[in-house]
């Protein structure tokens, strides 16, 4: 709620750290204004334009006319472009500075991806539209799926899943139906390493698989031997991240894929951060049977971008029958997408459909343009850079923090630092929020679960070093405070619009509608 009085009167005294002269706060600071709720700004009473009486006429909205106010607030054309440029100067944003959050890799999007989304014949196209209509865009996606599949050294791939859980769940059901025909029906338990995305166990259960844990060594990695000692005939496979969550590579995944396989089990590589080893290492040739890719990290589409966003799933040749419906094949004829009606016996072992219509054009074009703008080079220089930006990192924050796996050898994409070391009272929070004093998002905390008071910094290979150095050293200051005890990163973020939060209070009860003051009752 704002601070803004119900008169909307703000004082316009010059004002020291938001305070008027006369001592109210107005939570300015400098040209960063306190903004009000739009309620606030403008009553409901009101409108920003006034009309004349409109003549009376016959309706035309066959009973659907309005029978109370809207309860919208009257503003002017300006005071409501003003409102809303106001706020999104309150939001951090990756054409703002650096965003060292994992997991979803934040990353600059380049323009010319955007561009070649909007093209007409991409951006306007209609689901249902005849296929002899949309031939190239089944073209666009046919050739990204082309592409797909020959980096990843896999045999087929399945475009239709909207996101990185929806494409595990893809791959997962791909095992099950595999297992299901060859009437292999006793193998119902999921092994899951504790390196791996905390996504894959849920996904695991949802399809219907028993889960248990495989430990992680100490060095951050996979205990093989663990792993091979629970195979049996009742694995139906094991789901394992590479690079795994703790930013390492799994350097023996031959070795546990081949003692899975020899057990008759699948191996599901979940591939979210692929963008460390695109261009140098095929998931193929390493024995995975299914992996998904999240499109907005390894090949810059957002994340979202104004709708779904797009988790494809590249098959070996043992779950290739197996994959969903629908699908793009090329014929003599043109294009064509094959569904049930027209699946036929080619196809018949599919396990259904992932989803109504086939994926989300607008990512299949941005993450096309970047390929062929990349080409084989410029992919390889992707995971180089971003692996090369993240061990930057890691060494030049170790002697301020704790870095749990820098002796486990050169970490990928991702650096990982542990609250181990911080006097008593002070936690990774507390580095957190003072980061967004110095002018950063902070990074991932709490994740991963193996890593007590994780704080996982992932800098992409969209970064110069000129901007990694800027961050490191308003990093190193900030640890260097937390190391020191310094008492005012108890209370940060001071600067920001908005001080801390109360975590649990905002969690559990969050305020997400605005809600009028309740009208004054005169006394008795």
């Amino acid at each position: 709620m704002s601070t803004i009085n119900p008169s909307g009167w703000r004082p316009t005294t010059p004002s020291q750290d938001g305070v008027s002269a006369e001592g109210t706060f107005t939570g300015n600071r400098a040209l960063m204004l306190e903004e009000a709720l739009i309620f606030e700004i403008g009553s409901t009473d009101t409108t920003g334009v006034d009309f004349g009486e409109a003549p009376a006429g016959k309706s035309r909205l066959a009973g659907m006319e309005r029978s109370k106010a809207i309860g919208l607030p009257g503003l002017s054309e300006p005071e409501t472009v003003r409102h809303y440029t106001r706020l999104s100067r309150q939001n951090y944003a990756i054409d703002l500075g650096l965003f060292p959050l994992g997991s979803c890799t934040m990353k600059h999007n380049p323009r010319l991806n955007e561009r070649m989304a909007r093209l007409p014949g991409f951006a306007d196209i209609h689901p249902l539209q005849p296929v002899d209509t949309v031939q190239g865009a089944l073209e666009a996606i046919d050739q990204l799926a082309h592409w797909l599949i020959t980096l990843t050294g896999m045999q087929a791939v399945a475009m239709s899943p909207k996101a990185g859980a929806h494409g595990e769940l893809c791959g997962v059901l791909a095992i099950r139906a595999a297992l299901d025909a060859k009437g292999e029906t006793a193998r119902r338990i999921m092994l899951v390493p504790e390196s791996a995305h905390g996504t894959n166990p849920a996904t695991a259960a949802f399809a219907g698989f028993a889960v248990e844990d495989i430990p992680a060594t100490p060095e951050g990695r996979v205990d093989v031997a663990a792993l091979k000692a629970r195979l049996g005939p009742d694995i139906a496979g094991v789901m394992i991240t590479n690079p795994n969550t703790c930013g390492l590579f799994e350097p023996d995944l031959k070795d546990i894929s081949d003692a899975v396989h020899a057990a008759g089990g699948y191996v599901y590589c979940d591939g979210a951060n692929f963008n460390a080893i695109v261009g140098r290492v095929r998931p193929g040739d390493l024995g995975v049977d299914a992996m998904h890719i999240n499109l907005h990290k390894t090949f810059s589409t957002p994340h979202g971008g104004g709708g779904p966003g797009s988790g494809p799933v590249v098959l070996s040749a043992a779950l290739a029958p197996y994959a969903p419906l629908p699908f793009v094949e090329k014929t003599e004829a043109g294009y064509r997408i094959v569904e049930e009606e027209n699946a036929e016996e080619h196809h018949a072992g599919t396990f259904g459909r992932m989803t109504a219509f086939h994926g989300q054009m607008g990512m299949f074009t941005r993450a096309l343009t970047y390929i062929l703008s990349h080409g084989a080079d410029g992919l390889r220089q992707v995971a180089e850079d971003s692996v090369l930006n993240a061990n930057y990192v890691l060494r030049a924050m170790e002697d301020v923090l704790d870095a749990p796996f820098a002796k486990s050898g050169p970490c990928m994409h991702e650096a990982i630092f542990s609250d181990k070391g911080l006097p008593e009272g002070f936690s990774t929070l507390d580095i957190a929020k003072d980061l967004i004093d110095e002018g950063y998002h902070p990074m991932t905390v709490y994740f991963p679960l193996v890593v007590h008071g994780a704080m996982l910094v992932e800098p992409t290979e969209t970064e110069s070093k000129a901007a990694l150095d800027q961050f490191i050293g308003a990093f190193r200051n900030v640890a260097t405070k937390a190391k020191q005890g310094e008492a005012a990163l108890k209370s940060a973020p001071h600067f920001a619009p908005r001080r801390r939060l109360d975590e649990t209070l905002a969690a559990r009860k969050p305020v997400l509608a605005y809600k009028g003051a309740a009208p004054a009752e005169a006394a008795e």
